[in-house]
């Protein structure tokens, strides 16, 4: 967690009108105390009106609010569907992050604001992501962000398993499955890999380097050349315009 974060759930934590204490903080933050009365110390001194001391607790002084951030009813509305939606279709890390960012945007809205949060009846359902698959969705976002090569064993459309190395570029998800297109070393070209036909994945153990030829944006740029697609693909080829699998 980014301290400014930790500053802002510090925050929030002490506006209930309730004593709490360092401990408390450290565990719900995952910090240890002598962090928490850092922090609490430089809140302080920026104008927080912070009470209590070390040892005892603290609790924020009444009348002290969050500059108001502002947003119109379509806003609102998009940001709660679009939270709804990460919950419902992300990665397990991405459906918590939607979670609380959509509470940290709850907590500094106007009062007469925040019932459009409530009454946004926009819904996903829960049940078409499995488990298995959030944590897959979360790897790779990781592995996405690091650069990282990873070796899969990839079950294409007719069944036939390959084992693959492939350098993981960008995750895509249509709507009803999520593909991650990548650099595959074995077909020396790109690839788009539906993630429920992944048996099983590893790091390599090694990360790579933007070389040209083989970024996310050479794929846009033979993406385009080829036409977009309009349905995901059935094998790991980025579309079906694109030439057959070898």
């Amino acid at each position: 967690m980014r301290r400014a974060d930790r500053l802002f759930q510090i925050v929030q934590h002490l506006r209930g009108g309730r004593l709490v204490t360092a401990r408390m903080l450290s565990e719900r933050l995952e910090v240890s105390e002598r962090t928490i009365y850092r922090d609490i110390a430089d809140l302080q001194s920026s104008g927080v009106p912070i009470d209590g001391e070390a040892g005892v607790g603290y609790l924020m002084r009444e009348g002290f609010e969050l500059p108001p951030m502002m947003f119109n009813r379509d806003e609102i509305v998009a940001l709660v569907a679009g939270a709804r939606m990460v919950r419902a279709f992300g990665g397990a890390t991405m459906a918590r992050a939607a979670e609380e960012a959509l509470m940290k945007i709850r907590s500094v809205l106007p009062e007469q604001d925040r019932h459009r949060i409530a009454r946004t009846e926009i819904y996903t359902p829960d049940w078409v992501i499995s488990d298995a698959e959030r944590l897959i969705i979360d790897e790779l976002e990781k592995a996405v962000e690091k650069r990282d090569v990873l070796r899969v064993s990839y079950r294409d459309e007719g069944g036939q398993n390959s084992q693959r190395e492939i350098r993981p570029l960008g995750l895509w998800f249509w709507g009803k499955v999520w593909t991650l297109v990548a650099w595959c070393e074995l077909r020396s070209d790109f690839r788009a890999f539906r993630l429920d036909r992944i048996a099983t994945m590893e790091h390599a153990g090694r990360s790579f380097r933007p070389e040209p030829g083989k970024q996310l944006a050479d794929f846009y740029r033979m993406f385009e050349l080829q036409g977009a697609c309009a349905r995901p693909p059935n094998h790991e080829a980025p579309c079906e315009r694109t030439r057959a699998v070898a």
